[in-house]
Parts: C-alpha cells; structure tokens; sequence
C-alpha cells in the first residue's frame, strides 16, 4: 500500500471516529437530560454529575428548571450549586 493510501486511509478512519464520537455525546447529552426528571433519585444525581462537566446556556437554563422541579433537599443543593458554578463559568 503506498502512503498516499495510507494517508488517505488513516484520514478517513479519524474523520469516521469523529463521527461515531459526535453521535454517542449527542445520545449522551439527551440521556442526561431525560434522567434528570427521572423518579429514580440516583439517576438525577448521576445526570447531574454529567451535566456539571457540561457548561453551556442550555444547561443552565435546564438546572433551573431542575432546581425549581426537585423535592429531595441534597439533590436540590447540588443542582443550585451546579448552577452557580455554571453561571461564574458563563459570565
């Protein structure tokens, strides 16, 4: 194989990865968001674990819904902390 094969080859196996890698965090990203409201209290705890590590607008405005939503005290703590984090981050 010549290496402007190879080239070639290695080039389409990066931008095929990128892809697939683009796919899985969009499915991610929904997946938390729908756990977020889930009845399982453990579930909203790791999806905002996730969305902690995801600064955007979007987010914020999804863990003041959150926020205003939830009922458990340490959870509700955890998301106006996330929050604030997520504000700092975004002024």
């Amino acid at each position: 194989m010549s290496a402007p094969s190879r080239l070639r080859l290695a080039g389409l196996g990066f931008l095929g990865g990128l892809g697939v890698g683009l796919v899985l965090w969009s499915v991610q990203v929904q997946r938390s968001r729908r756990e977020l409201f889930s009845k399982s209290p453990v579930r909203r705890l790791a999806a905002l674990g996730y969305l902690g590590g995801q600064p955007s607008a979007d987010t914020a405005r999804l863990l003041v819904e959150y926020v205003d939503w939830e009922q458990r005290p340490m959870l509700r703590k955890r998301g106006r902390h996330l929050l604030r984090r997520m504000n700092a981050y975004l002024d």
